[in-house]
């Protein structure tokens, strides 16, 4: 059983397309789990027609979405934990799902998959090419051969058991946790992207920001997380 848990805050604009493909298009058993992080809007009443679980973000923990994810991860029940950003499509989940379960078959040492990202054809700018590629190639070199974990927050599939080894993620960091948690667990066994599993996204942040910004924003980030183990600041919200 996977389950896969979607991070949202003020997601209505997008939250309906991302759960609602899972939900009808599904059919390996999972649970879907939202873990919001106090949404103002329409977010959780639109959830609530697809997501078998949803966890409000505990407030007296801190406000990132490491806390909201390891929340979600708390209320999972499945062997597998699959972390879904929102504004995230899987053309064909079954298909998908079935090919990273059976790799883990198949590699029973590995215990984090990640997969390549691209943005969604309706959105996608020759730069977003450009970035994502240079972005999958250097985590397929760190993963499958360097092997060490690297690993974006869009998608992230992890063994229940390695998850709860490591301890989740770090919340105390605002950004990069997603990077820091796939590293932590290929301290523990094997990670691998797998090249045939492809993930798409609207690419908002890079076309509200501009690519420039977000690409000095990842190499500072990486940067404090490298040495100084924390993160320098936090994102701004784009939706």
């Amino acid at each position: 059983m996977i389950s896969i848990i979607v991070p949202t805050r003020n997601e209505e604009k997008i939250i309906d397309r991302t759960l609602s493909q899972l939900k009808n298009a599904l059919t390996i058993p999972h649970e879907i789990i939202v873990c919001d992080g106090n949404s103002t809007d329409s977010t959780v009443s639109i959830a609530q027609k697809y997501a078998d679980k949803i966890v409000v973000q505990d407030k007296s923990r801190p406000k990132t979405i490491g806390t909201g994810r390891n929340q979600g991860a708390e209320a999972a029940s499945g062997d597998y934990i699959v972390f879904l950003d929102a504004d995230c499509t899987i053309p064909d989940p079954d298909a998908f799902f079935t090919k990273a379960l059976n790799y883990f078959k198949k590699h029973p040492k590995t215990v984090g998959l990640c997969a390549r990202i691209k943005v969604l054809k309706e959105y996608s700018t020759l730069m977003d090419k450009i970035v994502f590629s240079c972005v999958n190639i250097t985590y397929t070199f760190f993963n499958n051969f360097l092997r060490v974990g690297a690993c974006s927050g869009e998608f992230m599939m992890i063994k229940k058991t390695a998850f709860q080894k490591v301890g989740g993620f770090k919340e105390h960091l605002v950004v990069a946790e997603d990077l820091n948690l796939f590293y932590t667990v290929s301290r523990v066994g094997r990670t691998h992207l797998l090249r045939s599993l492809v993930v798409f996204h609207t690419g908002r942040r890079a076309h509200n920001v501009g690519w420039s910004s977000l690409l000095l924003s990842w190499f500072l980030n990486t940067i404090s997380l490298v040495f100084r183990h924390k993160s320098p600041k936090e994102w701004t919200v784009v939706r």
